[in-house]
């Protein structure tokens, strides 16, 4: 029998500060919004058009589909464990602290790869406004800069990340009624409607879409950040789960409208000069140098901002597991006793971003990335058919086959899809970090004879 999580008390102590249930579904909807952000399919546009023969509009839905079924284990794993948000805690406490170890394993180098993913991005944007400057130097500039931003303790507010989304969606606005004119001026309203973005039977073929699918999926990464505000919200047993799927959804689609216009606008992909900044031609085409411009400053702004808190998390990270003792403590849990930072920490992020730009494409560290959060993602799927239909306890009244098990088993086979289908290269990566985590593992609990060491993941 499962020991599920005992209700809070109807009247709490009066003495005992707690978190307000202030937030609604819409809040919890805007939140997840803000956190994927509107141009969240602009990276990944020319590269998954280059592999999926283009149809990324094609990739980005199936992607959805997958992603609306984990936010629903998400959701259900919320209502179960309130005050846990990730799937490190699900997994452990879902299936087992073993395995639990693990999937938050693979969320350490999800957490080590966001900042090369940033700064390789940054450095690919900037060369295209200024193509004279080596790649290198530009990667080393950006990692330099955002080390140096994070030591002196320059945060991001909430104030400044409201201001650029507003000047994304601003962007993404004029980018999506440029490109209606400039469709409806050169093809008319046939060049407007087509099929083709989402199936040519000339290009069309399933092992392309699947492969291209694994990447179009990183559009979705950040939705299962909703789940962290479990303990804040009206009635989580119902809120998270619809707030994850509503999130999933609305970014599908505002992000298919982004890529099938952008395709319809540039429909032969074998023409981009750079897949990674292929949106930014797009752009150029339907609305010229303004919108080309606006278009990259937004981008560099997202990616400096996201870098910077990025680089911050996966420090905080680090220094979690060095005062666990998880790994070395003299270096990884000592902080700075005047800022009360983990400066090392942060430092040796900034040359791993740096290395990882210069030694990883950017396609390489998405995948990468993808390898991880998948794995995490059939974990969490699969705690919910543990904990709802196997283990639940005796009179339990949830025990709906559909909703405890077809649905995340229906979760867990499309994100497998999807796992199995990034190229060879990620999975040989991941796999080499992942058989890491065991071999560390059976050292930690000596040979699972004991529960595994905690992984801290706050960042504060």
């Amino acid at each position: 029998m499962a020991n599920l999580p005992p209700s809070p008390p109807v009247c709490p102590p009066t003495d005992t500060p707690r978190l307000r249930r202030a937030l609604r579904l819409k809040d919890l909807i805007f939140y997840g919004i803000v956190l994927i952000t509107p141009i969240a399919p602009v990276g990944i546009f020319g590269v998954a058009s280059t592999l999926s023969h283009g149809h990324v509009a094609t990739t980005l839905l199936v992607a959805m589909v997958a992603m609306m079924l984990t936010a629903l284990s998400y959701g259900r794993m919320a209502a179960l464990y309130p005050a846990a948000g990730s799937a490190y805690t699900y997994v452990g406490k879902g299936l087992s602290a073993h395995l639990g170890f693990l999937a938050g394993w693979t969320m350490i180098l999800d957490y080590l790869l966001i900042p090369v993913i940033n700064t390789a991005y940054v450095a690919l944007t900037i060369q295209r406004l200024a193509p004279s400057i080596p790649y290198p130097a530009l990667a080393a500039l950006t990692a330099g800069g955002i080390t140096l931003l994070n030591l002196r303790g320059i945060r991001s507010t909430a104030r400044a990340n409201l201001a650029l989304l507003a000047a994304m969606s601003v962007v993404i606005g004029a980018f999506v009624i440029a490109a209606i004119r400039f469709l409806l001026q050169t093809s008319g309203v046939s060049g407007l409607f087509s099929v083709a973005p989402f199936y040519h039977p000339d290009s069309f073929q399933l092992g392309s879409i699947a492969t291209a699918t694994s990447l179009a999926a990183l559009t979705y990464i950040g939705f299962d950040g909703v789940s962290t505000l479990a303990e804040e919200v009206d009635h989580p047993e119902k809120n998270i789960s619809r707030a994850t799927v509503l999130v999933c959804l609305i970014t599908g689609l505002l992000s298919t409208l982004e890529v099938y216009l952008a395709q319809r606008a540039w429909p032969d992909y074998r023409t981009f000069g750079n897949p990674e900044t292929a949106f930014l031609d797009v752009t150029g085409r339907v609305g010229g140098g303004l919108l080309f411009n606006a278009m990259a400053i937004v981008l560099i702004i997202s990616c400096l901002g996201s870098g910077l808190t990025g680089q911050v998390g996966a420090a905080r990270v680090l220094y979690g597991m060095g005062r666990d003792r998880v790994l070395p403590s003299r270096f990884f849990g000592n902080l700075n006793p005047r800022t009360g930072s983990p400066d090392r920490n942060v430092v040796f992020v900034g040359l791993l971003a740096f290395l990882g730009t210069v030694l990883l494409s950017w396609e390489r560290a998405v995948e990468m990335l993808n390898f991880g959060a998948f794995v995490s993602f059939m974990g969490v799927n699969a705690a919910v058919m543990n904990m709802y239909y196997i283990k639940r306890p005796a009179g339990d009244r949830r025990s709906g086959f559909f909703r405890y098990v077809a649905l995340p088993a229906l979760g867990f086979l499309f994100c497998f899809a999807i796992w199995i289908s990034l190229r060879t290269p990620a999975k040989i990566a991941g796999g080499v970090w992942l058989l890491a985590g065991v071999v560390y593992l059976i050292g930690l609990t000596r040979g699972f004879r004991r529960p595994p060491a905690t992984l801290d993941f706050r960042e504060g």
